[in-house]
Parts: structure tokens; sequence; C-alpha cells
């Protein structure tokens, strides 16, 4: 699962700027040795040729084991491997001074275009995912909320699949501030959406809703699905140890289950889970309701 906090998403751009940067001085010389017919150098046509270029070496690097979970990077890689074995031919041909053939050049350039549009694109959507992050703890901002939720809604409208949404709120938080201090805090809440969202399914999705409130969506999870999952969460988020300049600290959380509504705004759902919430406050915390056992139909 491709989740890198928001430092790391910074540091990915940076190196995929270079990257870039890297690879249009490999084309530029690429071009001077093809048509200045210079000497190649031996790099450019041995057959590991694309892990041995600056920008084969970053994408191979281990500094970038993260990136392979990308899914754009089976793409890039094969784009890149290919283009060098093409290079590699027009290199030797130049050399040995046979004529390039329209069609290998088109070839090349074609599988150019596409590896470099491939690397744009990567950076693009590293950017996109950035933005859309809780710059403190890396979990999904509120703004993208109520979008996410409305198509899980539109799955439910459909009866593709039963969705959750599940408020969670972390017991005694002032306290941990209060006795602590705010590093502290952050501290905590940074750990608590690292363990959800390593601990949760890989298409839920973890929202910093605000303070130490978190909303999980769960799609493919009807009420009793959800309420098993956060349990099992709740539970080990429980048992977690959170350091913070050696002083040991834990949390609870307390969460409030509802079901995504076909029949009210998605809005109303996330208030009937924050109902469920405080129910699971009010009956001593570090537990979980649904809003369906805490309002039961008439």
């Amino acid at each position: 699962m491709f989740s890198p906090t928001p430092a790391e998403i910074q540091g990915l751009i940076a190196h995929v700027d270079q990257a870039i940067y890297n690879h249009e001085r490999w084309y530029d010389d690429l071009v001077t040795t093809l048509v200045c017919r210079l000497s190649y150098d031996e790099k450019d046509v041995d057959d590991e040729a694309f892990r041995k270029c600056r920008f084969g070496q970053w994408l191979y690097g281990d500094g970038e084991r993260m990136l392979r979970e990308h899914p754009s990077f089976p793409a890039i890689e094969g784009q890149h491997k290919r283009m060098h074995q093409l290079a590699a031919r027009l290199l030797r041909n130049a050399a040995a001074g046979t004529p390039t053939a329209l069609g290998d050049y088109e070839v090349f350039a074609s599988t150019l275009r596409h590896m470099r549009l491939e690397a744009s694109t990567l950076k693009r959507e590293l950017e996109d995912l950035r933005s859309n992050l809780d710059p403190l703890t890396g979990a999904n901002n509120r703004i993208h909320l109520l979008t996410f939720l409305r198509g899980l809604q539109a799955l439910v409208k459909r009866q593709v699949m039963p969705c959750s949404v599940v408020m969670v709120d972390l017991d005694h938080f002032k306290a941990i501030n209060d006795t602590h201090g705010h590093l502290a805090g952050d501290r905590v809440l940074v750990a608590t959406a690292r363990y959800a969202m390593n601990h949760l399914r890989p298409y839920d999705k973890v929202f910093r809703y605000g303070g130490e409130e978190f909303v999980v969506c769960m799609q493919n999870a009807g009420v009793e699905l959800a309420l098993l999952v956060i349990d099992r969460l709740r539970e080990g988020l429980a048992k977690t140890p959170i350091y913070h300049n050696e002083v040991l600290t834990h949390v609870t959380a307390s969460c409030g289950i509802a079901a995504v509504d076909p029949e009210v705004s998605v809005e109303e759902s996330i208030e009937r889970a924050d109902q469920a919430m405080y129910t699971a406050k009010a009956a001593g915390r570090n537990c979980s309701r649904t809003w369906e056992s805490s309002h039961p139909a008439d």
C-alpha cells in the first residue's frame, strides 16, 4: 500500500524533479553524440544501461523503495528500460556508419515520450497527494471527505455494496496536552493516524476531521463488519505504546459507526456517526457504538 508521510512525499517530489533533470541531460548528450558522430560512452550500450544512468540509479535506489508500491512504477520501469535498449541500437549503428532507419528512430522517440509522460504524471500525482494530506498526521484532510463519501453513497444507491462511516475521537486528549505538552499531543495524533492507516484495509480511508477527531470511510462494509474492524483497531491502538521524549503514554478512542444511508445526505450520515461516538463516550469511553443501536427504530 502506497502511503508515505507528507515529508516523505515532499522528498519524493524533489527526487523525481532531479531525476527528470538528469534524464534530460542524458538525452542532450545522446543527441550530441549522434549528430556530431562522437564516440559513445560504453555504459550507454551496456545491457544494464537502464540501471547505470543517473535516472536509473534513482529509480532502483534503496531510497526509493516506497515508490515501487506506486502504480506508475512498472510503466516507468518498462519504458525506461526499453528506451535504453533502443538508444544503444542507435549508438551502435551510428558508430558503425550505418544510417539510422526512420522506423528505429520513431520507435525510440515514441518510447521516450511515453517515459517522460509517465514520469511527469507521477510527479503530478505526488503533488496532488501532498495537497490532499493533513500536514501533521499524514491522514487525508477533510477537504475531500464529502466528495469521497458521496462516491460511496453512489455505490450504496446502486446496491453495489454497503458502506459505513466511523467517527473516532481520542479519549482524554486534553489531559495529554495539559500534562505532557502540545508536542506530545501532536505525537499521539501522528501515531494514531499511522496506526489506523497501517492496520485498516487498503481501501479504507482515514481523514483527520479536526482536533483529535478522525473519520474512517469504509467501503464494502455494513455496520456489523465495520464494528468488527473498528473494534479490532481500537483494541490494538489501546495496547500500542507511544513515546515522546522517552515518556510513555497510551491512548484510547471512542468510536461511532453509521451506515452510509442512500436516503439521507452524507452530512447526515457523518452526524449519525458523531452521535454514536458520543454514546460511546457516555458508556465509559474506549468502546464503539453504532447509530442503529443508539437510535433503535420505534
